[in-house]
């Protein structure tokens, strides 16, 4: 598994909101999945009102989630 970095916004019945999260999995495609359930499953959101700008791969030294850190055994 790999560590990544999301970015982007999401529809706020307000404004755009933005967010950055780690994620572990193992490519880009798999990654904007996860990001997508976990976004919409957690504030009950559409996928199309879900942004993504930026997926960065992280080296072990750079994550921060220690639960994304347990899954890349780091």
């Amino acid at each position: 598994m790999k560590a990544f970095r999301v970015v982007g916004s999401y529809a706020d019945p307000r404004k755009r909101q933005p967010f950055s999260i780690e994620v572990s999995a193992e490519d880009e495609a798999a990654v904007r999945e996860k990001t997508l359930s976990l976004l919409g499953s957690k504030h009950r959101l559409k996928r199309r009102d879900i942004d993504i700008t930026e997926i960065t791969e992280l080296s072990p030294d750079q994550v921060t989630n220690q639960v994304v850190k347990y899954e890349i055994g780091a």
